[in-house]
């Protein structure tokens, strides 16, 4: 039986290439460096998003996770992704690809 870890994995690369031949121009990196990170940061045009990948729904979420992801998503596109919510969140980063308005960035207060 396969582990845990390893159906993340293979849903991620799945998704990887999903997004590669939907977004041929588009550079999509696999993030790990720094825990809570979002694992794919994706790179289109004058636009980013990053997704943080789980493999089921109801996946624990590791410490920062949450935090990185409501971030970055305030930056710019950032969801937590899985093979139940997976067509729904493909269908809003391409509205946010798309979009008119630029990338959003944070003020410096």
């Amino acid at each position: 039986m396969p582990r845990k870890r390893d159906l993340e994995s293979g849903f991620q690369d799945r998704l990887k290439k999903d997004i590669e031949e939907l977004y041929p121009d588009a550079m999509v990196f696999k993030m790990d460096q720094k825990q809570g990170i979002p694992d794919l940061l994706i790179l289109y045009k004058d636009r980013w998003a990053s997704l943080e990948c789980k493999r089921c729904k109801d996946a624990t979420h590791q410490p920062n996770q949450d935090y990185y992801v409501d971030k970055m998503d305030g930056m710019s596109f950032s969801r937590f992704i899985y093979p139940e919510n997976k067509e729904e969140v493909l269908n809003e980063l391409q509205q946010a690809f798309e979009s008119d308005r630029p990338t959003r960035f944070s003020r410096c207060e």
